[in-house]
């Protein structure tokens, strides 16, 4: 017979209840730092769903080793001191029974210190998966929120991550995925575009969150583009459009899904307004998402007259504006407004706004003929540009009335067209005839050369004289009323340089054009005498303005003019252009996606450092650029043909004509806008090969 030795059996601690006065606080718990849910919120936990794990506890005994009938709570300190509140609180009773293990081999540091060591934290999946299940069950999100003391932004964000495809929720439970990624593809609810994304990146080194969001929203529109502000978001919505919103970073407001659906309902839009526009009699009515920069040079404008204020109106406005002086100079000097002042000014100021926006009446003869721009502002906003007439549209010409006995081709009737000699001219009839066109010439030659030596002595009215005929060219279209054998012309960009009308230097230069021909007569007929009633400061801006429009430092493939390009960089020199400074960014759209890898990690070791861009380098070109526009943005990195040259033979500082750089009367010169006269610098001596490699160099 075979003895078969018997394995010993556990014996697990005895439990029991305990009253809680008959309970104290171990010193042997070794968690001290505090972590994990605070003590009220684990008391309000209680108090909902009663304790759900017993404390440990170990007796109490006295010096002669007898019980004393107290037990010391090693494991479970924080429960203890849950309850403990829950009694201060008069929500349970000091006596209430408390289920307890009680422990009497071992070390009380030994059971608090292996409680916690041997509790294994519950997966976040699981916690995802179980909002999902109570969800499914009927609880609402609101009632999952207050059962587990948590924001109702957390639960929802919580139900988002459960919802995600279960192939990423699989590849997350496998440490294949951080949770960071996990969330990024929250954005998107397509389970296929997911998997597909996931698919593309998870083996690479670009599955940054970024990234991911980046691929998952590539075929909506933003919620701050300005297409999506111009139709609103709720209209989107209203018309079927579904919105996609990232519950775990700030998204603007989501993205727009279905692109058709946006452009159509802008397109509509689009068209009730210029309807509206149309009903004010304008010939034409040109409708676009925007403009190419540009579009309305050549073209004549025709401003109207806003409607007067009556009497009643401006009383009104102007004790408004008293009153918006009184707050503002009252609470200048607080930090922060108080909520009714804040409120008050917010009224005053739509008020005055209401009062200043009053409707534009244009002469009656001017619309017919001309037309309207209706476009989308950056912001989201209508834009409407009225009053600008076509050079088709222009009233025609009147021929000069020649005297009577001439033709119309500067020959006179019966005239000989060959050279007379004086000697040989034919008696005068006792009848007065019009003088011969060939004696007509030689007398105006005459008076040309006079004209010309009269002119050369005046710089005022010669500077006059030119600023006529430049303005002519800049302002009204085909005019005829200058003897100045000198025209001033602009090169339109059109789509050569796609964005160029939203930046802030191509902003300020519209607005001051715009300014100007406000203050110009309609009629160029008048314009010689609006010109002598200008101020000379006003007279200056106006001219610098011409001037500048005809300034070209385009460099196209097949009209590189290195000539003209050194004297662009003279003149940048001169004027201290920075295109930092007025505005220019290295963006994905200006610069970074236009040019290969190579280039992108040059400008980044440029202004980096080289382990900025050995750390870029092996990302895709979407994810380069985008991470090449962060490392770039604030450095005033430019790429070369934005560059100013530093030449050593032109000034370190621009000389400014104080008179035009402290006049306000139209506009102010974004930066050094307008030169003092300079004497000429001479170009130093550089052979010709030399010239071409410093222009190439610069270009």
């Amino acid at each position: 017979m075979t003895n078969v030795k018997s394995k010993t059996k556990i014996a697990l601690s005895m439990s029991r209840d305990i009253p809680f006065n008959k309970l104290i606080l171990s010193q042997a718990n070794v968690r001290c730092v505090k972590a994990g849910v605070a003590i009220e919120e684990l008391a309000a936990d209680i108090a909902r769903r009663t304790l759900l794990q017993s404390l440990t506890v170990r007796a109490v005994t006295d010096e002669d080793g007898t019980e004393t009938g107290m037990f010391e709570v090693p494991a479970g300190g924080r429960r203890f001191r849950a309850l403990e509140l829950l009694v201060k609180q008069k929500r349970l009773n000091k006596t209430a029974p408390v289920p307890c293990v009680i422990r009497t081999e071992g070390l009380a540091e030994e059971d608090s210190l292996a409680e916690n060591i041997q509790r294994a934290p519950l997966h976040p999946l699981d916690q995802f998966r179980a909002f999902q299940a109570m969800r499914e069950k009927g609880m609402g999100q609101e009632e999952i929120a207050a059962a587990f003391f948590v924001s109702v932004n957390v639960v929802k964000q919580r139900l988002r991550l459960a919802a995600v495809s279960e192939t990423l929720l699989d590849a997350y439970a496998e440490d294949e995925m951080t949770l960071d990624q996990l969330m990024a593809f929250t954005v998107n609810p397509d389970h296929e575009r997911q998997a597909q994304v996931w698919d593309a990146i998870k083996d690479s080194y670009s599955a940054r969150p970024y990234q991911i969001r980046r691929m998952l929203t590539e075929d909506a529109v933003r919620a701050s583009d300005k297409r999506a502000q111009f139709i609103g978001i709720d209209a989107y919505v209203e018309a079927g459009g579904s919105v996609m919103r990232d519950l775990f970073e700030s998204d603007d407001g989501g993205w727009l899904e279905n692109i058709g659906l946006v452009d159509m309902l802008v397109t509509e839009k689009l068209n009730e307004q210029a309807e509206a526009i149309r009903a004010e009699g304008w010939k034409w009515i040109e409708v676009g998402l925007d403009f190419p920069y540009g579009h309305t040079y050549g073209l004549r404008r025709v401003f109207g007259e806003q409607e007067p204020l009556t009497d009643e109106q401006e009383a009104s406005r102007d004790a408004l504006q008293a009153e918006l002086d009184k707050l503002e100079a009252e609470y200048a000097d607080l930090p922060e407004l108080p909520d009714e002042i804040d409120e008050r000014l917010g009224q005053i100021e739509t008020a005055i706004e209401a009062f200043d926006d009053r409707p534009v009446v244009y002469e009656a003869e001017d619309v017919p003929c001309a037309g309207a721009f209706l476009s989308v502002s950056p912001g989201g906003n209508l834009h409407i540009e009225r009053g600008f007439v076509r050079p088709e549209d222009e009233a025609p010409v009147e021929p000069e009335v020649d005297e009577p006995g001439t033709t119309g081709t500067g020959e006179t009737e019966n005239n000989d067209a060959h050279s007379v000699d004086p000697a040989n001219e034919p008696e005068e009839d006792e009848d007065l005839k019009p003088i011969p066109d060939r004696l007509v010439t030689e007398l105006t030659a005459h008076r040309t050369v006079a004209l010309r030596l009269a002119l050369s002595g005046s710089f005022d009215t010669a500077f006059r004289a030119c600023l006529h005929r430049i303005v002519l060219d800049t302002f009204y279209s085909h005019a005829q009323d200058s003897c100045l054998e000198l025209s001033a012309s602009c090169v339109y960009f059109g789509s050569q340089a796609p964005g160029l009308g939203e930046t802030p230097y191509a902003t300020a230069l519209t607005e001051r054009h715009e300014a100007f021909a406000g203050a110009l007569p309609n009629d160029p007929e008048q314009l010689w005498d609006a010109l002598g009633e200008l101020s000379d400061s006003m007279r200056k801006e106006l001219f610098a303005h011409c001037i500048a429009l005809t300034a070209n430092a385009t460099v196209e493939a097949y009209n590189r003019r290195p000539r003209a390009i050194a004297h662009a960089n003279r003149l940048a020199v001169t004027l201290g252009l920075d295109m930092t400074e007025a505005g220019w960014k290295p963006t994905g759209d200006a610069y970074l996606g236009r040019v290969t890898k190579a280039r992108i990690a040059s400008a980044v070791a440029e202004a980096k450092g080289d382990k900025a861009a050995s750390d870029i380098e092996s990302l895709k070109k979407d994810a380069m650029v985008e991470r090449a526009e962060a490392l770039l943005a604030e450095t005033g990195w430019l790429p070369e043909p934005l560059r100013t040259p530093a030449l050593a033979d032109e000034p370190n500082e621009p000389e400014v004509d104080d008179d035009v750089a402290d006049t306000g009367e139209v506009v102010s010169a974004a930066k050094d806008g307008e030169t003092a006269m300079d004497e000429e610098v001479e170009p130093a001596d550089h052979d010709e090969k030399e010239q071409e490699e410093e222009l190439e160099a610069a270009e």
